[in-house]
């Protein structure tokens, strides 16, 4: 049985959204089935409608089936990412991590191993305290946190041990060293999560 990793993001203009396929596309490179997933958009239309950019990827929608939580139960690891709001996730992100008490109170969440990753429109717009973040929510739940860390010459140069990341200026989309690093980031959390649940199942 192949290993499954499920990329779980919210995206309001799309970078993220690319940052999640390109993760996908690293996990898929070892051989691991994926499933990339969104969370649905909740603010106001009115409010959308204010940045063009958010209403033309929201008009261009879907563009990944909704996350569930059978999605959740079904995975081996996961990879979680949001844009950066006010130095943590989106509240779209957050609102369907919250729902996950059953599956966490059934211990259904424990050993998955998990990663995270973000976009944010300035270099100190929060990144790195976004990830941590999503990471909290890990910790409660049991997972084993995988980071990006310098695992790869690659990564020396996106620079974020933490987790893979993007800073648009301007309205920029995601650069190759950004969409590098992501699949880096698939296939390490791919190849971490196939040790651990090989390592469980000898333990059974």
């Amino acid at each position: 049985m192949s290993t499954r990793i499920l990329v779980v993001y919210y995206s309001a203009t799309g970078n993220t959204a690319a940052l999640a396929g390109s993760l996908a596309e690293g996990a898929r490179e070892t051989g691991a089935e994926v499933r990339l997933r969104a969370v649905p958009e909740t603010v106001p239309a009115d409010v959308v409608a204010q940045n063009p950019r958010w209403q033309a990827w929201v008009e261009s929608g879907p563009h990944h089936e909704q996350a569930t939580l059978a999605d959740l139960e079904w995975a081996d690891g996961l990879a979680v990412g949001s844009p950066t709001r006010f130095g943590g996730p989106a509240a779209q992100l957050k609102s369907f991590l919250d729902s996950t008490g059953g599956l966490w109170a059934q211990g259904k969440l424990a050993d998955k191993v998990a990663t995270s990753f973000t976009t944010a429109s300035t270099r100190h717009g929060g990144l790195e305290s976004t990830l941590l973040a999503i990471n909290n929510i890990f910790y409660h739940w049991g997972a084993i946190v995988v980071p990006l860390g310098y695992t790869d010459p690659h990564l020396m140069e996106s620079g974020n041990p933490y987790g893979g990341s993007f800073v648009s200026r301007k309205s920029a989309v995601p650069d190759d060293v950004a969409l590098g690093a992501l699949r880096v980031q698939g296939r390490r959390l791919a190849t971490i999560t196939t040790h651990v649940a090989t390592g469980l199942k000898r333990t059974e």
